[in-house]
């Protein structure tokens, strides 16, 4: 769904950016077994959510509405693993009993739930894609985003002219038109790309929800520089959550952890976790006040005066 013209009034609410540890599914021995490890894996993040969302109450007095998860929480990557392996071992089918499971946990919490996990696809049965999700508080997928830059998977455009006859342009750059504003998703490192976010605020995008796992580092990384310049150049929230490292990879689990955040319109970052799990990335958005700013006048309206720039567009 492409957001258009939103007239309801959105109350300011809790985001939040869970970071949480992953357990990948590699060394699993069957399909099964990594079957078991993911639901154990949603079962558990249910709970870090129910949690979270009572503790941000209390504290903030903000009702949390949005949770993002990391990229990877449910299986880790491919290490070596052919598509066939992966795909039974680690995909999600879009009516599978995993989406079914994260449906009832955005239901019994009342909260959009965004996410990023591999996916089959019943059109291409050799390929599977990354996929970001967004799920409604009815337990309903009302957004799906394929990645769309990625070194190792396949991608739409592998597959772009199939992919456009089935599902249409909107799909390239979904954006989900809800009651808590509208609602986009970029995975991982496409966040250093600024075409990617341009095209989803172009579209609407008030809220992009950025799941990732990347570097944990005390310096100020690529990815961390990339959040605040969307946010400001495209004039919209980033909620951006990290893993809390990865279980089982084969190198040192913690090395990918840190810096889950919530950047506001102007490029200013609101919150944001330290190292480990966390439920301490969360701040509070007010989409009323993004659209009041995105209404003026003004030489920091990058947005508005990008006119020349849509020239023949």
């Amino acid at each position: 769904m492409t957001g258009s013209g939103n007239d309801r009034t959105t109350t300011p609410y809790a985001a939040l950016a869970l970071q949480m540890r992953c357990h990948a599914v590699n060394d699993c021995r069957t399909a099964d077994e990594a079957r078991a490890r993911m639901r154990a894996s949603i079962e558990r993040c249910d709970g870090l959510i129910r949690g979270s969302r009572q503790f941000i109450k209390t504290y903030s007095g903000d009702d949390t509405r949005l949770v993002v998860l990391p990229e990877y929480f449910l299986t880790g990557y491919p290490r070596g693993e052919d598509a066939a392996e992966w795909r039974a071992r680690a995909c999600l089918h879009p009516d599978g009993p995993e989406y079914e499971l994260l449906g009832e946990s955005a239901r019994g919490n009342g909260v959009y739930l965004s996410g990023n996990a591999y996916e089959t696809d019943d059109n291409f049965p050799d390929l599977y894609f990354q996929c970001s999700f967004i799920i409604d508080p009815s337990g309903e997928a009302i957004l799906r985003y394929r990645r769309q830059i990625s070194m190792f998977a396949p991608t739409p455009y592998d597959v772009l002219e199939r992919f456009l006859e089935i599902y249409g342009d909107d799909a390239l750059y979904p954006v989900a038109d809800t009651e808590i504003g509208r609602l986009a998703c970029v995975a991982s490192e496409e966040i250093l790309y600024p075409e990617i976010s341009t095209e989803l605020a172009r579209r609407g995008a008030e809220v992009i929800c950025h799941s990732s796992s990347e570097q944990g580092s005390l310096q100020l990384t690529p990815k961390n520089i990339a959040k605040r310049a969307r946010a400001f150049e495209n004039q919209v929230y980033v909620v951006s959550a990290n893993s809390a490292g990865i279980a089982g990879p084969g190198f040192p689990e913690d090395s990918t952890d840190g810096h889950s955040q919530v950047v506001d319109f102007r490029g200013k970052l609101l919150a944001e976790a330290a190292f480990g799990e966390s439920m301490c990335g969360f701040a509070e958005l007010d989409i009323e006040a993004l659209r009041r700013e995105r209404g003026k006048t003004a030489m920091l309206n990058l947005p508005a005066r990008r006119r020349i720039l849509d020239r023949g567009r």
